[in-house]
């Protein structure tokens, strides 16, 4: 699909890979407990059907921060720790991967940018997507030609978490603030990304409303515990 013009971008689902359950089937994490090679080969079919080369998608060693770097090609195995990675290479796919937590694309059609960050509540608080956002400012691009897309996630009426946690978030951030669909304490990662991406100065702001914890089609951590991850993909084209 097109996020803007000459930028494509794909969110995929959990099937029509090979790993065996509770991975089954499509699973795209690299640090979870499935077969290696399994992921690999999901990895791989992945891009083929997306149009990619498959040597050409860069995957990030996620830890929750707001570290974003500037990349050229792939990392391969010696990933660095970080949450957001951007690029002017064309046929270079970015990946971000999750389970609840939000993938989140940004395109610059003007500037011919992409960056792709993993926003989950922590990312969230400490910035990821701000720091994405201003890190593609500095290399050139004009926020308010920026395309952005919050991808499938926990949804603030299932993302339940104690009341400590959500005041402590919220103080930074205050449209986290959710309660459940029984009135208990929760987060709106969704509604806190959407706020970051408008104070940067992006309003083209997309949606894929799809609740991790609702969508079986998806994998979810606080559904399955012990799963995989599914990933959003963005690529500049020709």
């Amino acid at each position: 699909m097109e996020l803007a013009p000459g930028i494509r971008y794909a969110v995929a689902d959990r099937h029509g890979g090979v790993s065996a359950a509770p991975f089954d089937s499509r699973n795209l994490g690299g640090t979870t407990r499935d077969d290696p090679a399994a992921v690999r080969r999901n990895r791989e079919l992945t891009a083929r059907e997306l149009g990619l080369d498959p040597a050409r998608v860069v995957f990030m060693k996620q830890v929750h921060s707001a570290d974003v770097r500037y990349v050229t090609e792939p990392f391969g195995a010696d990933a660095p720790p970080l949450d957001g990675v951007f690029t002017d290479r064309p046929g270079l796919a970015l990946a971000a991967l999750a389970a609840d937590c939000a993938p989140v694309l940004v395109a610059d059609p003007v500037g011919r940018l992409v960056g792709a960050a993993h926003s989950g509540r922590v990312g969230t608080v400490s910035g990821v997507v701000p720091a994405l956002v201003a890190a593609m400012t500095e290399r050139g691009s004009d926020p308010a030609d920026l395309v952005a897309l919050i991808g499938p996630l926990a949804c603030g009426r299932c993302y339940e978490v104690p009341e400590s946690m959500r005041e402590e978030a919220c103080a930074d951030l205050p449209e986290l603030w959710s309660t459940t669909r029984r009135d208990t304490p929760a987060l709106d990662v969704r509604a806190g990304i959407t706020a970051q991406l408008t104070r940067a100065g992006v309003t083209g702001i997309r949606h894929d409303d799809r609740c991790t914890m609702e969508v079986p089609d998806l994998f979810s951590h606080r559904r399955e515990q012990n799963t995989g991850r599914f990933a959003a993909y963005v690529w500049l084209t020709g």
